[in-house]
């Protein structure tokens, strides 16, 4: 590719994607590019600003309106799509001033038996996914990200904030702030894989299988609710099939989800 923009998160993929172009292509020929926006949290920006400069690579911050887009907001199930355009169509043209040849991203294998329509935005704008191109599963990721001595082998996996929402309940900025001071809370007990799922008035708690009884500890479990009822949700529940990555799509064909 001789030099590349990636598409940079901070998060498991995109960070082994980061070191990997800056190995290969040498720190010159490679630029990393984050989005900020109200769905993706202050500290995962400050995350890969850091990583960036432990990188010695040029690092872009950039604003996406998607809050702004109806088809965002609207939170069909094509939400993903018009995010990832609006973040390509902003990557693509960065690229072209920086003069570097591809726009690149994390994607990886295990990603294609996922429901990502943000995947066709990356075809229609030409966008490369080399993890998924050659192959790479998360725990290929994970593995090869220890032996580079990457802080992030064992960071637990991140999707924007927006995927807390079940389809067609509208996306609002004081509901995005809600679900992350839940989640920043319930962290706050040493739970490091967590999603709060936001349906109005409940909260349903994701976290991995093996985390569940601290969450039912007396003491902590009586922290969580009096904290979630002072965010505003009158009904505190716990899925009892742990934390998965696209809990959300289980639903899709389902159409009595509606809000």
């Amino acid at each position: 590719m001789e030099s590349v923009l990636v598409a940079y998160s901070g998060g498991v993929d995109s960070t082994f994607l980061l070191k990997l172009a800056s190995d290969t292509l040498g720190d010159k020929k490679v630029v990393a590019a984050t989005a900020e926006s109200l769905t993706f949290p202050l500290r995962e920006i400050n995350f890969a600003k850091k990583m960036a400069k432990n990188f010695r690579v040029k690092h872009i911050i950039i604003k996406t309106e998607e809050l702004e887009d109806p088809k965002f907001i609207n939170n069909q199930d094509d939400r993903c799509y018009w995010c990832k355009r609006e973040l390509f169509s902003q990557l693509s043209c960065i690229a072209k001033k920086e003069g570097l040849g591809y726009v690149i991203e994390g994607t990886n294998f295990d990603d294609t038996k996922d429901f990502r329509p943000g995947m066709k935005a990356a075809g229609e704008f030409k966008i490369r996914s080399p993890l998924k191109e050659a192959g790479l599963t998360k725990g290929d990721i994970r593995r090869l990200s220890k032996k580079l001595n990457l802080p992030t082998w064992d960071k637990p996996s991140f999707a924007c904030l927006a995927t807390r929402f079940p389809y067609r309940m509208r996306i609002t900025k004081e509901n995005l702030i809600k679900v992350d001071k839940a989640e920043v809370f319930l962290r706050s007990f040493g739970i490091a894989q967590v999603r709060v799922r936001h349906y109005n008035q409940i909260a349903r708690i994701e976290v991995l299988k093996d985390e569940i009884p601290k969450l039912l500890e007396e003491e902590v479990r009586d922290k969580i609710v009096s904290k979630f009822k002072k965010l505003g949700y009158s009904y505190i529940t716990i899925d009892l099939q742990g934390y998965r990555t696209g809990s959300m799509n289980e639903v899709l064909n389902d159409s009595s989800n509606k809000f």
